[in-house]
């Protein structure tokens, strides 16, 4: 252990306690990631409970230039949260509380360590939820840092839409707020935004304010099944051209179909499926319900159902949540490389198509689900732990499909960011901007500890 890696440790510990650990079971516990990475062990772990200590633990840091990554809930699926160069993971987990919530201004201040779900189930009483639905249980800070978005991006947006303002924790320990309450501001730098997706390499959220929702009168999902992919994305594509207002509507292909079958007790015909669901009141509900199913009908799919209850609509979602891990189990002992690309609505379904064949002619096994409202869509590759050919042919594949989505005028990443496993791709989606993303974190962390070797090109070694 190095001298700066010892005196920083000892003050460190003098600072938090035993909420610092350097024990060989918390670093190995936040070295993984869900998905293919290697495991990168930090140094130590901090878990910090107020926002002057987290600017405390930075300061510390950036004396001995020892780098700071931040933790939420571990979910992330590009290696974002990984100490590749060492230094103190920051595990928010502590920093969990509800701080306000503003129903009159539709806005709750929250600290980042709380997940979407705890957040919700504190809003039950007051008639509002937070829109923002990735999937997973993550942590707020954690989606603020990627940009999160997920199955209801399409009727509420992404997280770039629902976070009003930050506090935030740059690397010299400054403690800034960005963005305020008001509706709107056209008050120099848009510094919200600037963080939004910057994860964690130009600053650590401490504090985010939400825009919240109305909770919707009525509710109503639906799933139905089709002969072909492209039939289901050209179902999507004309409901969205006919203004049918969709809070929900996911894409799952035949091979995901077989795996809720088998996994979840379902009986879904092993064909590809649309899940959509409405928000709004029972007669707009029962309205767009209605102009839906005419849809569906003269786009040939069939074994069309309505799920009205909450209990039926919570089984169908809780089912689409757990697409992932479903996968995963269907092929014990897998680990997953996940793809994430968006592409205009008027080339998702050809997109999904040459996606499904690139697989096929990988040798891959790929079951493809998506947000295809807002043209995204991945494929969970299933690959053998051990098998590092196999691995190398997934990543090969994954490159080819993000470089098909920039040549559709897409994006390599709808919703899961950069982190290690995109940052390659970066200059071919950006270009020059690429090198002006470098020099902002430059000029905001000149000594390069916040998160480094993510999302941004490697600082000149002078700044570093």
């Amino acid at each position: 252990m190095s001298t700066d890696l010892t005196q920083a440790l000892a003050e460190l510990s003098a600072l938090l306690g035993a909420r610092l650990s350097a024990t060989h079971a918390e670093r190995d516990l936040h070295s993984r990631s869900e998905t293919w990475f290697a495991p990168a062990p930090p140094d130590a772990v901090a878990w910090p409970e107020t926002t002057e200590e987290v600017s405390a633990i930075v300061k510390i840091c950036a004396a001995h230039r020892l780098p700071v990554v931040a933790w939420g809930a571990g979910t992330s699926l590009e290696g974002h949260a990984l100490a590749t160069r060492g230094g103190v993971c920051l595990n928010m987990s502590r920093m969990n509380r509800v701080l306000d919530v503003s129903a009159e201004d539709m806005l709750a201040v929250v600290q980042p360590g709380i997940t979407r779900e705890e957040l919700n189930a504190e809003l039950r009483a007051t008639g509002l939820f937070f829109s923002v639905d990735p999937g997973a249980n993550a942590s707020l800070g954690g989606m603020a840092g990627t940009r999160a978005s997920g199955t209801t991006t399409v009727r509420y947006g992404s997280m770039r839409d629902n976070v009003a303002g930050l506090e935030v924790v740059l690397a010299d320990g400054r403690v800034i707020r960005t963005g305020s309450r008001a509706a709107k501001s056209a008050a120099g730098y848009d510094l919200t935004a600037l963080m939004l997706g910057s994860e964690g390499t130009l600053g650590i959220i401490t504090e985010l304010t939400l825009r919240l929702h109305g909770q919707p009168e009525a509710i109503s999902s639906a799933v139905c099944a089709f002969e072909s992919l492209e039939a289901a994305v050209e179902t999507v594509q004309m409901t969205i051209q006919m203004g049918i207002p969709m809070a929900r509507i996911e894409f799952v292909d035949r091979t995901i179909a077989q795996v809720f079958n088998q996994m979840n007790g379902t009986h879904m015909p092993e064909k590809p499926h649309l899940l959509i669901e409405f928000h709004g009141s029972e007669g707009a509900v029962a309205e767009d319900s209605r102009r839906f199913g005419e849809v569906v009908a003269e786009m040939g799919g069939a074994d069309f159902e309505w799920a009205t209850t909450t209990e039926a609509r919570n089984r169908l979602w809780k089912m689409r949540h757990g697409a992932y891990t479903a996968c995963l189990a269907s092929r014990p002992g897998s680990m997953g490389l996940v793809t994430d690309v968006c592409v205009p609505m008027s080339r998702l379904a050809e997109a999904v198509e040459a996606a499904r064949d690139d697989i096929a002619a990988a040798g891959l096994t790929g079951p493809i689900l998506g947000h295809v409202g807002d043209g995204n869509f991945h494929a969970i590759l299933l690959l053998d732990r051990d098998d590092a050919e196999e691995l190398a042919r997934a990543k090969a594949l994954a490159h080819k499909l993000a470089e098909r989505a920039l040549e559709m005028g897409g994006t390599i990443t709808g919703e899961h960011g950069i982190g290690l496993g995109k940052r390659g791709l970066m200059e071919a989606e950006h270009g020059a901007g690429w090198q002006v993303m470098g020099a902002i974190k430059q000029a905001l962390d000149p000594l390069n500890i916040l998160n480094p070797g993510k999302l941004v090109p490697d600082l000149p070694e002078a700044a570093q």
